[in-house]
């Protein structure tokens, strides 16, 4: 980062609701806050499967609460999250790993992208929510919304598969969990030498607090 910024780092899986938010919150905050935001695309199953995680809506109290907490929480953020209690079944039954290589695969070749790649992943997954399936068919749309090149869509399709890009997502996750993350959104500010984690979209106050915003 530039002299005097603190770098924060932006864990974060289009398959998450409350990552979107997250999200937006802090790009915003990005050009108020100094701070140099880094976006850090992870796979949500590896953290939970590493660390023994649950879904939070397995549990249905929880579930009925989340509902109810994300939509209040996209009202008040102005995020376009459309929520319902089938689309958590949905979710728990498709794979986004192909979503998040995908994205991965931006972030290694043209990060410019990146931002504005997830949050159409973002708009398709929660906020279209007509269909969730991941497939090929649908990255490439995705990436037109984007504003990419056929071309490059091609050629990210057909890194998606490359040892590269899966090890690097492998590595960014890993490197997540070691700084504690258990869940996402993970957001690390790294501050006074020292990295510390936040985890959720609604941390973000706290950790204005902790680096001095």
């Amino acid at each position: 980062p530039e002299m005097g910024r603190t770098l924060v780092e932006l864990f974060y899986d289009v398959v998450s609701p409350y990552s979107w938010l997250g999200f937006e919150v802090l790009c915003r905050y990005q050009h108020i806050w100094n701070i140099d935001l880094r976006f850090r695309p992870a796979f949500l199953g590896g953290v939970m499967q590493a660390t023994g995680n649950k879904p939070p809506a397995m549990l249905p109290k929880r579930a009925e609460y989340m509902l109810k907490d994300i939509k209040r929480m996209a009202k008040y953020y102005q995020v376009p999250v459309q929520i319902s209690e089938d689309d958590f079944q949905r979710i728990f039954s498709t794979s986004n790993l192909g979503a998040m290589r995908f994205i991965t695969a931006i972030d290694m070749t043209q990060p410019r992208y990146l931002e504005t790649l997830s949050r159409e992943f973002w708009m398709r997954f929660w906020s279209q929510v007509s269909i969730f399936t991941p497939n090929y068919i649908i990255f490439s749309q995705v990436a037109r919304q984007a504003g990419l090149s056929p071309e490059l869509s091609q050629k990210l399709l057909e890194m998606i598969s490359s040892p590269a890009v899966k090890n690097r997502l492998k590595e960014t996750t890993e490197e997540a969990i070691k700084y504690g993350a258990f869940g996402m959104p993970a957001v690390v500010a790294h501050f006074n030498g020292e990295p510390h984690l936040f985890f959720g979209s609604d941390r973000l106050e706290l950790l204005g607090s902790v680096i001095g915003e």
